[in-house]
């Protein structure tokens, strides 16, 4: 038999092959004869997702007094130097720590604040934008539900629409940027658990998270529905985290881990009980790098 390597090569061969590759996309272009071939009814292929970079080269965190590391070192304090997202302390190995080594103090930025809640979002996302950050951490949504009264807290439908702007913002100025969104934490367990501390029950009625800790021992009928109204709104919060970041294509969220981890008593600071302790930041912090290293 010939050898084919050299059948190819022939003149007449080449002209027929040539006339082949002309008709061929000629009919891929029209679609055929009748321009409706089965290459025009194709629906064009999904953008792919981008690959998610378990080691970016900074990290901004946005959200309120939990990032901020309130109550952790001082009594109604931050303490940022704590902080899972951010923080220096050895003993914490924040994420930023974790995941950035030496050069986490000079890639690295903290916008979250003390008492922020969701609405206030956006306006620090537009700060951490402006970083151009290779990871931004979310971690709110707690004084949405901790209100001086179950009425007070913000719908889930105002609650979505402050997520959804305040992802636009990011996206508007750093589209690259990566987010990790942690679930809200069950503030129904935190009662549970820090009502054992006497001293932070009487902290407790200074006004923290009154919708859920007031009257901590009463476990009478109403005080029980207050509490499940509050557990329910968390819960659904925690769905709008979910479903908002599903739809953004460089966006992890935690799978409620965060809501699901039961911090014990040497994990709550010992000034509120209700916050984290320095070994309950260590823990978001653990949480965190897993998810995002996963």
């Amino acid at each position: 038999m010939p050898d084919s390597r050299q059948v190819l090569r022939t003149p007449a061969m080449a002209a027929l092959l040539a006339a082949a590759a002309l008709a061929l996309t000629a009919g891929c272009e029209s679609g055929g004869p009748t321009g409706a071939g089965p290459a025009a009814s194709k629906k064009p292929s999904p953008t792919p997702s981008p690959a998610w970079n378990r080691s970016p080269r900074s990290i901004a965190a946005v959200g309120d007094s939990i990032t901020r590391g309130f109550d952790a070192c001082t009594v109604l304090a931050d303490c940022p130097e704590v902080s899972w997202a951010t923080g220096s302390d050895t003993q914490v190995d924040s994420l930023a720590t974790r995941l950035l080594g030496p050069s986490a103090p000079t890639h690295s930025w903290n916008y979250a604040k003390t008492g922020a809640r969701m609405a206030d979002l956006p306006g620090q996302m537009t700060r951490a934008a402006a970083e151009h950050p290779g990871l931004v951490t979310v971690m709110t949504g707690a004084n949405d539900a901790c209100r001086d009264d179950v009425t007070a807290m913000t719908p889930v439908a105002a609650f979505r629409t402050d997520f959804v702007k305040a992802l636009g913002e990011l996206r508007a100025v750093s589209p690259q940027s990566q987010v990790y969104v942690a679930s809200v934490p069950d503030l129904k367990r935190l009662w549970s658990t820090g009502r054992g501390s006497p001293l932070g029950k009487q902290i407790w009625k200074l006004g923290i998270c009154q919708s859920m800790l007031a009257d901590a021992d009463d476990l009478g009928a109403g005080a029980v529905a207050r509490r499940e109204a509050v557990y329910d709104r968390v819960v659904a919060y925690n769905q709008v985290l979910k479903d908002v970041c599903l739809r953004d294509r460089a966006c992890r969220y935690d799978g409620g881990a965060v809501f699901s981890y039961s911090f014990s008593g040497a994990q709550l600071s010992p000034w509120d009980w209700f916050h984290p302790s320095k070994d309950g930041q260590a823990r978001l912090a653990e949480l965190a790098y897993a998810r995002v290293t996963a």
